[in-house]
């Protein structure tokens, strides 16, 4: 039996909590019966946000297909998501994606947004970076933010076009100035090198702050390091030390690095070795070849810890390893006198040999008056074991 529309307008009404039922929200749900697109758009917002309507997704989909069938393109996007994230319907990226293309073509923004992020991934399709850039620059033309940054990197990059700085720093600029810090680091790199625009440190500066105060890890980084050298803005070192230690806060590896040095050396800030060896130790352990140089110093000689030459060989050990010149000069040495570690000349040899192939001098110094103290079995051993850890990229030098 047919169901009359007054009646059947009262059982979908009745659905609903009648405490929920404000007069507005009454006058909606009749409008979106009525095949309203724009109520129906609503109620599926509400629906989806738990706004004013109990949350449900499934009952959300099902307002935003009726508006999406009649072409209303916000809700074609928002359906489009609901597949991407598989909210209220099961995951699907292909009808995903034919959805933004509906909401794309009638110039929605979001839409042409995520579709070349599709494409730029490869979520469902083929990855495409001609395609990505393609739906990139419409939502970029539309002021999308992200979309022009996106722009600014492929042609930075020479993905889907070709290669072209000075196109990207139009890109990047554009993103730049609606905040977005990732392009004021990239834009602040670009003067900095002349890449795309002439050099220009003092807007190097400026970019860069901006991004800076944003908390982007980086960008304060970089601008440390401007405060640093006096390029772009009067050399001030304490300032550096400030944003130096901004980013080490976020776990900037370069940055704690510096303020270790900064400790070491008392640049801008009070000398202080306990410190100092504390920076460095958060980033050797992270792998830091230069910070970890400097712990197997800092052990050697007794500063910021007492004097532990078997922590100076453990840490000289893991920076030789990665290829440290003067980690593996001082490793040699520390071989050849027994300090440390077990007296082996062949390991002394070993590396010294290696530092002398990066042009260390003292180590050829060394090697001779090695040699004069070693039977000729040995110096063939000892060559051996040098090509070998030098072929393996310094991980077989047992």
């Amino acid at each position: 039996m047919k169901i009359p529309h007054r009646i059947l307008n009262i059982l979908l009404l009745a659905t609903i909590p009648t405490t929920l039922l404000a007069e507005s929200l009454e006058q909606s749900l009749l409008q979106a019966i009525n095949g309203d697109a724009i109520a129906q758009h609503n109620l599926g917002i509400m629906y989806s946000s738990g706004d004013r309507l109990p949350r449900n997704q499934r009952e959300s989909v099902k307002w935003l297909r009726m508006a999406a069938a009649q072409g209303y393109s916000k809700s074609q996007y928002l359906l489009g998501q609901k597949y991407s994230e598989g909210e209220g319907v099961p995951e699907n990226d292909a009808e995903a994606i034919k959805w933004y293309v509906m909401a794309a073509d009638q110039g929605h923004s979001g839409a042409q947004h995520d579709l070349g992020a599709i494409y730029d991934r490869g979520v469902g399709v083929a990855e495409d970076d001609r395609a990505a850039l393609n739906w990139y620059r419409k939502a970029a033309m539309q002021g999308v933010q992200s979309a022009q940054y996106r722009m600014g990197l492929m042609y930075l990059d020479g993905e889907g076009v070709e290669e072209n700085p000075a196109e990207a720093v139009k890109w990047l600029r554009m993103a730049a100035l609606q905040g977005d810090n990732f392009a004021q680091n990239i834009l602040a790199n670009m003067y900095a090198h002349g890449r795309g625009v002439d050099e220009d440190d003092a807007e190097a500066v400026k970019w860069y702050k901006l991004a800076a105060l944003q908390g982007d890890a980086s960008a304060q980084l970089n601008l440390a390091v401007k405060f640093a050298s006096g390029d772009g803005v009067p050399e001030d070192d304490v300032e550096a030390v400030k944003w130096y230690k901004r980013a080490a806060n976020q776990g900037d590896v370069k940055a704690e690095y510096q303020l270790g040095v900064s400790y070491e050396r008392g640049i801008g800030v009070a000398k202080s070795d306990e410190l100092a060896m504390t920076s460095y130790l958060k980033v050797a352990k992270l792998g830091h070849k230069s910070a970890q140089y400097n712990l197997g110093v800092m052990y050697s000689v007794g500063r910021g810890a007492s004097k532990n030459p078997n922590e100076a060989a453990r840490w000289w050990s893991r920076a030789a390893a990665q290829g440290h010149v003067k980690a593996q000069f001082n490793l040699g040495t520390l071989y050849a006198k027994g300090e440390g570690v077990q007296r082996d000349n062949i390991k002394a040899y070993v590396w010294w040999s290696l530092a002398k192939s990066q042009g260390h001098d003292e180590s050829e110094y060394n090697l001779k008056v090695l040699r004069a103290n070693m039977i000729p079995q040995q110096i063939a051993d000892a060559q051996m074991s040098a090509t070998r850890c030098f072929e393996s990229a310094y991980q077989d030098c047992g």
